[in-house]
């Protein structure tokens, strides 16, 4: 199974890229996997993925952390957005 992984703002930066596919092979997938998947994988990236404030969308719609995830998805991750 592949995914692509999109990342914004803060979580670009620590990541050093805008996006990556991801290869996954383990039990089936959901959203709160793949985040510990990736926070144990890029350490830079741990604390901000584990945030409970962090947005994520498959697909460009709002997902949970038990939102299941299928082959070809796309999840993106985001900080919140806030100011006036």
């Amino acid at each position: 199974m592949r995914l692509t992984v999109r990342y914004f703002a803060l979580l670009r930066e620590r990541a050093g890229v805008d996006a990556e596919v991801v290869a996954w092979d383990g039990p089936a997938p959901d959203v709160g996997r793949l985040r510990e998947h990736l926070a144990a994988r890029a350490p830079a990236l741990g604390e901000a993925l584990r945030s409970g404030a962090l947005l994520v969308a498959v697909n460009h719609e709002y997902a949970t952390a038990a939102t299941a995830l299928r082959d070809g998805d796309e999840v993106a991750f985001f900080p919140p957005v806030s100011g006036g």
